[in-house]
């Protein structure tokens, strides 16, 4: 699937997703294709996520570090729930979490950028 906004948020935006991954256009004129994926305003990050029931602040971290509003959280091909552990930990920090399937929270991305809003994100693969 291909995605695209008529008003262009700043930093990486995820321009399409498939079996592959996700295809990510960044500040820098580039262009990367991630099956797993951490997003801040500043760059998109290739990313080894741990199985999502083991999901912690640690492997968050290179998103944790910016100032953000909350976190979304890509969860795959379905929406599952994060590790509460997880969601306290984040809201103990004033960071929110967003969980919703992957495909979802990679269009959201591009939306709330165009806002302006401080966020990050971690996408799971679409492919279990």
């Amino acid at each position: 699937m291909r995605m695209d906004r008529d008003r262009p948020a700043a930093g990486p935006l995820v321009r399409g997703f498939g079996p592959a991954g996700f295809k990510v256009d960044a500040p820098d004129g580039t262009m990367g294709v991630y099956p797993a994926l951490l997003l801040t305003a500043t760059r998109a990050d290739a990313w080894t996520p741990p199985p999502l029931e083991s999901l912690d602040a640690a492997a968050l971290a290179p998103v944790l570090g910016e100032a953000i509003e909350f976190v979304l959280i890509g969860t795959g091909t379905d929406l599952r729930r994060p590790p509460r552990a997880l969601i306290a930990a984040l809201e103990a920090r004033g960071i929110g979490v967003e969980a919703m399937d992957s495909r979802a929270a990679a269009r959201a991305w591009g939306v709330l950028r165009a806002e302006d809003r401080r966020i990050a994100a971690a996408l799971y693969p679409l492919e279990d």
